[in-house]
């Protein structure tokens, strides 16, 4: 598959909807999304970007920006149908997203990935020298932790 063979689109057809669910569901953090959570979060999503396969209409990737569009974007799930991994969609949907007006035109443009994935978005001009800033998280999602949800969000005392 070539990129022409891909269309790229700022939005989702709502017949897409239990594509992007079934996309999520290959992920370990995004596998237990339901229809009606994915709706709402598009919703709540400032930029949506999809690849779909031309011909079929078949949707084979995806990614959303939250974004103030002058301070602060932030790219969020980034994903490609796992058998059209390694024919550069990846790096369509970045540049994609990197282009768009409301996340170019703010001052930090931020990700949150995985170790095994940091030389892929470094070449996107992505560091993690972030100063002295560290992530936290406050979540009710255990895979997104690796411990309990209950145990997240108990008062340290």
């Amino acid at each position: 598959m070539i990129r022409g063979e891909v269309e790229v689109r700022d939005s989702i057809e709502p017949d897409q909807l239990s594509s992007l669910v079934e996309l999520f569901a290959h992920e370990w953090w995004s596998q237990t999304r339901t229809m009606e959570d994915v709706t709402r979060m598009l919703l709540a999503s400032d930029v949506v970007v999809t690849l779909a396969h031309r011909s079929t209409r078949r949707l084979m990737g995806f990614a959303r920006v939250l974004t103030d569009g002058v301070y602060l974007a932030l790219i969020l799930d980034v994903i490609v149908e796992p058998a059209a991994r390694g024919l550069g969609l990846s790096s369509l949907l970045m540049e994609t997203v990197l282009n768009h007006p409301k996340v170019s035109l703010a001052r930090s443009v931020e990700l949150v990935c995985q170790p095994e994935l940091m030389p892929f978005y470094q070449r996107f001009g992505f560091s993690d020298q972030v100063g002295r800033s560290r992530l936290m998280r406050r979540t009710t999602d255990a895979a997104l932790t690796g411990v309990s949800a209950v145990s997240n969000l108990t008062d340290p005392k």
